[in-house]
């Protein structure tokens, strides 16, 4: 099954290099596939060049797309850390 669900991008900065680090260290540890899609565009979110490459700005929202085993734990995990900012 494929789990989906839509997040705003907080940050003021955007998803530069920290918080793209920050995303895909956290997607790794998850064995389900983890995918971002913003604007009709999909990337594997466990490639920091993929994240990078969406440009993503603040108030943007993006969907993160899950799926695999630990699919719900993933998503929700990866969720929080966008809704927390980052931790900026």
């Amino acid at each position: 099954m494929v789990v989906e669900r839509q997040v705003t991008l907080k940050n003021v900065s955007g998803l530069h290099a920290r918080p793209a680090s920050q995303f895909v260290a956290e997607a790794t540890k998850f064995t389900s596939s983890v995918s971002v899609e913003v604007n009709g565009k999909r990337v594997d979110a466990k490639s920091i060049l993929g994240l990078l490459s969406l440009g993503i700005s603040q108030g943007q929202a993006i969907s993160i797309i899950t799926e695999g085993p630990d699919e719900e734990q993933a998503l929700t995990t990866l969720c929080k850390l966008v809704d927390d900012g980052f931790g900026e």
